[in-house]
């Protein structure tokens, strides 16, 4: 729980904090202003989502060194997946024109939010070196048993992005673009504060860190494997985002609307479950690299047990008061109406979901990420199998049954890969 919590904390701080950016947006006199950064900040999340193995690699690998003792290891990771972080930032710098365009082409915005977003994206895109550096880092002091750093520098990142935001927007008067000037300064602010907690927290690893050698690759094939599977299975995982949220679209903007307040939902019970996978990282990592595998499978039903509490607290406040819920996120009456017609679906998804969060933070401690990139794409598979098959009369219902599918199935194929495969390598 020591774990946990700074973890759902900074996961909670961190959107409502960038929420004020929308805010700052919606006050500059247009509807286009607001767009275009949701735009323009989606553009950027679907760059650096693909590089999510920076952290999930990294926190996994870091908390089995950390487990067996081996500084050397300890030191490796780091400076490996700071250095892949630091030239893919650059490499995004360096080819930003025609990744805005094809980020533009996927996204379809109107004309006048497009230029305003592609203003945007041309100032934060500078920023993508420190941002996945940060990732790396957070990956790293996770795997060595802080997650009290990580809160620090997202919750840093987002008030300084908010004050600098307001003074470049209207003390300076630079306008829409202080926005993005606001969240480029905080990203590399952040990046230093970064550097700064490893270094104050742990001095002597640093020490033993050099240059040269963080970008001497040799022997980091296993890196690299673990790095390769969480980047696949992150395409696989964004392609079912992208559809899930066109599918809504094409759908009207009533159930596109809907849609959105219902992920929403699913977004905060995510919170609350990444913060119990993160612990499952640090901890199952630090267990299994100690070879101590009774107290890394008690740990893993401790998870489970935490899990199914939590998990029944969103189902019965989602079943019980589902419209004052809905109610909070809009004042549409329209929308809050259709939301009731199928808010079952946001008590379900919870209870499919739980062990899909909990094993993706288990193998990631133990680095079995084959077994997260073949239930991710197992799933995939299944769920635009059944969209495109089930029948047109069911409606929205369809892209439901379909992601319910999906969840249901990560679950169920993590579950019988930990029981059939992994445990059985350990015997």
């Amino acid at each position: 729980m020591a774990i946990s919590l700074p973890a759902i904390i900074a996961n909670i701080a961190e959107p409502l904090l960038g929420l004020l950016d929308t805010g700052i947006a919606g006050h500059l006199g247009a509807p286009q202003f607001i767009g275009a950064v949701a735009v323009g900040a989606m553009m950027m999340n679907m760059l650096y989502w693909n590089f999510g193995f920076l952290r999930m690699g990294t926190s996994g690998l870091t908390a089995q060194a950390y487990g067996s003792g081996s500084v050397q290891a300890q030191v490796d990771t780091l400076q490996r997946s700071s250095a892949i972080a630091l030239i893919a930032g650059i490499a995004m710098v360096i080819l930003q024109v025609p990744l805005r365009w094809l980020l533009l082409w996927i996204m379809g915005p109107s004309p006048e939010v497009s230029a305003l977003a592609s203003t945007y994206f041309s100032i934060v895109v500078w920023g993508a070196p420190a941002v996945l550096v940060t990732m790396s880092i957070k990956g790293w002091l996770l795997g060595m048993q802080d997650s009290r750093s990580p809160m620090l520098i997202s919750i840093g990142v987002n008030v300084l992005n908010v004050i600098v935001s307001l003074v470049a927007v209207y003390v300076l008067d630079m306008g829409f673009k202080g926005i993005a000037v606001g969240t480029l300064t905080s990203v590399w602010v952040g990046v230093i504060y970064a550097c700064w907690r490893v270094r104050n927290r742990f001095a002597s690893i640093v020490r033993e860190l050099h240059f040269k050698r963080a970008f001497n690759f040799n022997g980091s094939g296993r890196f690299f494997k673990v790095s390769s599977d969480i980047f696949v299975r992150c395409i696989f995982m964004l392609a079912v985002n992208l559809f899930f949220i066109r599918a809504g679209a094409v759908s009207g903007d009533i159930v596109l609307a809907v849609n959105t307040l219902m992920q929403q939902l699913f977004h905060l019970f995510s919170f609350f479950m990444d913060g119990i996978a993160f612990a499952g990282e640090a901890v199952v990592g630090k267990y299994y690299g100690a070879k101590d595998y009774r107290q890394m499978h008690r740990c893993v039903r401790w998870l489970f047990v935490w899990s199914t509490m939590l998990t029944m607290v969103f189902v019965l406040a989602y079943s019980i008061f589902p419209h004052s819920i809905f109610s909070l996120f809009t004042s549409e009456s329209e929308v809050v109406s259709t939301a009731m017609y199928y808010h079952w679906w946001c008590s379900v998804v919870p209870l499919v979901s739980m062990a899909a969060f909990v094993w993706d933070g288990v193998f990631i401690g133990v680095t079995a990420t084959r077994g997260m990139l073949t239930a991710v794409a197992t799933a995939c598979g299944l769920f635009f199998l059944l969209y495109f098959t089930l029948p047109t009369s069911l409606g929205n219902h369809t892209l439901w049954i379909s992601f319910v599918a999906f969840l249901t199935t990560r679950s169920a194929v993590q579950t019988i890969w930990w029981a059939c495969i992994w445990l059985n390598r350990q015997r």
